[in-house]
C-alpha cells in the first residue's frame, strides 16, 4: 500500500499519513491549528510504498492538487505503463495529464544495461541481417553501441536499469 504524508504549511499545527485520497480528506477536514483555524495548505510528501511508485510520486511532482489521480495511477497502472510515464516526463519534457494514458506515448523500453547489450540483441535478432559464422567475431559491438547511443538512452528507473528510444 502507498502511503503518504501531509505536511502543514501552518507550524502550529501537525501533519498526517494517509493512504487514499478519502482518507486524506477526512483527516484535512478535521484538523486544526493551535488557534482552532482550519489547516489548508499541505505539502504532500512520499512515505512509503513500491520504488516505482516513489519514482513516479517525485517525477509527478506529487502535491496537493494531484495526489489522488497519483493513487489513481498507482493502482491502474502495472510497473511497465510507469516506467514509461517516468520516462515521458521526467526525460522527455512533458507535463503531468490527469487524463493521460501510458500507450499514448511511443516509448519502446528494453530491459537491458547498457547499449552494448541491445546492439548484441540487434545482431541475434538478425537487425544487420544474416552475419556468417566466420565473420560474427569481427563484429564492433561498441561501435553499434555508440551509433545506438544516437537514438537510444540508458536510464534508471527504481534501481532498474533499462534502455529506451522515443519514437
Amino acid at each position: 500500500m502507498t502511503q503518504l504524508y501531509a505536511q502543514p504549511y501552518d507550524i502550529t499545527a501537525n501533519g498526517f499519513y494517509f493512504e487514499t485520497a478519502e482518507d486524506y480528506a477526512t483527516k484535512a477536514s478535521a484538523l486544526r491549528n493551535d488557534y482552532g483555524d482550519q489547516v489548508e495548505e499541505f505539502e504532500i510528501q512520499f512515505i512509503d510504498g513500491e520504488g516505482i511508485d516513489c519514482e513516479l510520486a517525485k517525477t509527478i511532482g506529487i502535491n496537493q492538487a494531484n495526489f489522488a489521480q497519483f493513487f489513481e495511477c498507482v493502482d491502474a497502472w502495472d510497473d511497465e505503463q510507469k516506467r514509461i510515464v517516468i520516462i515521458a516526463l521526467g526525460d522527455c519534457g512533458y507535463d503531468f495529464d490527469p487524463d493521460m494514458k501510458p500507450a499514448d506515448y511511443d516509448i519502446d523500453i528494453y530491459h537491458l544495461d547498457s547499449l552494448t547489450e541491445l546492439a548484441e540483441q540487434f545482431v541475434e535478432e538478425g537487425l544487420f541481417g544474416d552475419i556468417p559464422k566466420a565473420l560474427e567475431n569481427y563484429i564492433d559491438m561498441d561501435a553499434i553501441a555508440r551509433d545506438l547511443g544516437f537514438d537510444y538512452t540508458e536510464a534508471e528507473i527504481a534501481g532498474q536499469r533499462l534502455i529506451y528510444r522515443v519514437s
